[in-house]
């Protein structure tokens, strides 16, 4: 009965939320049938559409953070925040994607890896890096979180559901069609997402472009009668964007870092050739760039005849139901959900394909899979990987019933901690093409362990509260540390030094 009455209460945001969610089930049916072991639910059989894969990894980097949480943070902290997630970790991510991506494909599949811990043991000949990055990665999971908890208040202020009611409805949605079709539902699906994420987005950004009218002065002039310092390019109130370094430097180094996630960088394995790497990396760009747009919501905000008190992952929320009503509302509202559904299942994907190819198949590959062919190897670790998504998946739930306060800044510290280990073995991996010239993989071991290890240190006894900023020390160190290595086989004559 709870529900019949919240469906009479909403029948078009209802209506539209089980369309979607009947829509979605189909096409992770349609993947299903393509999914037969850890390879296809990994990265698909290798020939996907760059059109197709473009829009999944857009819908992948855009989520619950790009359309709910960080409007709220630049309504929180103003025009420095703007600046520093959609312009700072923009040409961060910009730049990365298009160093990155065609080299990580060849490496790829040349070594026929599945996984971005794979890739890179692979590339440096280390089983252990392999191990280390398979259990670093599990560090996603406070995004997944993150995500969770920004979709459950999503669909408590859109449907009208209580906190745990829609933490269910999410979890076993995209924890189940993930379960059943792997990369294949998650590339069908974001593509949907994608599209209609696109036109929402675009929908959004222009509902407020009026604010503008009378030029940039005055519109800034508004949100400084709030506070002046919400207007500045740095802003001294407070310890998170205080600085040009904290704004600009450490927004690049970490928006530069955040495309050395596995569910990100291992697009590139979707696809069959460099050619088809590049179309849809242009696809990419030019969707986030439509999505980074979603920023001038929380700068709206402060500027218009709304509530300057709100909290700021409500904001989102805020702006829609007071500037739209009818189908549009009801429309936005569920695309809300769906970008946080995007993110969530590339995420999935990835951890769970790591947990069974790099840990399951790994660890065990001397023992209870001593005497198995590679077949029945490859169908034990997809079934593996389909045990480890329900686990992961009770374990996220269990933390998103509790979040922290600072929800936003939560995701942020675990991920940003496997990304700041990761970027210098995946950039150098790269970069450095001659074999025999590779980075040691103790001195690469040691880069990484330090920037991981720098990052969390810094920001639980370092006073810093910004993780973005501690992750970016923690990139730059990595980074010296393998030049240091350079220099040293350099001045000791050694012939096998890397070369850029």
């Amino acid at each position: 009965m709870h529900y019949i009455e919240l469906i009479k209460e909403q029948p078009m945001v209802w209506g539209l939320f089980i369309f979607y969610l009947v829509g979605t089930s189909y096409l992770a049916w349609l993947g299903h049938k393509r999914t037969t072991d850890i390879k296809n639910f990994a990265i698909g059989d290798g020939d996907m559409n760059p059109l197709i894969v473009g829009l999944t990894l857009a819908a992948s980097i855009a989520s619950t953070a790009t359309f709910v949480i960080n409007p709220g943070l630049v309504y929180a902290f103003g025009v420095s925040a703007f600046l520093h997630y959609g312009l700072a970790v923009g040409l961060g991510v910009a730049t990365a994607l298009i160093l990155l991506s065609v080299g990580f494909r060849r490496v790829g599949a040349q070594s026929g890896a599945l996984t971005l811990p794979q890739w890179i043991g692979q590339r440096y000949q280390s089983k252990a890096l392999t191990v280390f990055f398979a259990v670093a990665s599990l560090l996603s999971l406070t995004f997944v979180v993150l995500i969770l908890g920004g979709v459950s208040i999503v669909m408590q202020k859109v449907l009208g559901l209580g906190n745990t009611e829609a933490l269910i409805i999410v979890t076993v949605f995209v924890f189940g069609y993930i379960f059943v079709g792997g990369t294949y539902a998650h590339a069908y699906t974001n593509t949907m997402q994608a599209a209609i994420m696109i036109v929402v987005a675009l929908i959004i950004i222009a509902s407020g472009l009026h604010s503008f009218s009378d030029g940039l002065g005055p519109f800034l002039d508004r949100i400084r009668e709030v506070d002046p310092n919400l207007a500045m390019a740095t802003n001294a109130s407070n310890a998170f964007f205080d600085s040009a370094f904290k704004v600009y430097v450490a927004g690049f180094v970490v928006g530069f870092a955040v495309v050395c996630q596995p569910h990100i960088l291992s697009k590139a394995l979707y696809v069959k050739d460099d050619k088809a790497v590049k179309r849809y990396l242009g696809v990419t760009i030019a969707v986030t760039v439509i999505f980074t747009g979603l920023l001038l919501v929380g700068l709206y905000v402060r500027a218009g005849n709304f509530p300057q008190d709100l909290k700021y992952d409500s904001v989102m929320a805020v702006y829609i139901a007071d500037t739209f009503s009818g189908p549009l509302l009801a429309f936005i509202s569920v695309a809300l959900v769906a970008a946080g559904m995007s993110t969530l299942d590339g995420i999935l994907v990835a951890l769970s394909s790591i947990a069974a190819n790099d840990l399951f198949l790994g660890l065990t590959e001397n023992t209870i899979l001593k005497n198995k062919s590679e077949d029945e190897k490859a169908v034990l670790a997809h079934h593996a990987s389909q045990i480890i998504l329900v686990a992961m998946g009770a374990v996220a739930f269990a933390i998103a019933l509790n979040p922290p306060k600072l929800l936003g800044f939560f995701g942020q510290l675990g991920v940003y901690g496997l990304v700041a280990a990761s970027t210098a073995p995946v950039l150098f991996g790269v970069l450095i093409t001659d074999e025999g010239r590779q980075v040691p993989k103790t001195w690469m071991f040691f880069a990484a362990a330090t920037a991981m290890t720098l990052h969390f240190v810094l920001y639980t006894r370092g006073g810093i509260v910004n993780p973005a900023v501690t992750a970016a020390y923690g990139v730059i160190a990595s980074i010296l540390i393998i030049l240091l290595q350079c220099t040293i086989s350099r001045l000791t004559g050694n012939q096998h030094v890397p070369r850029l």
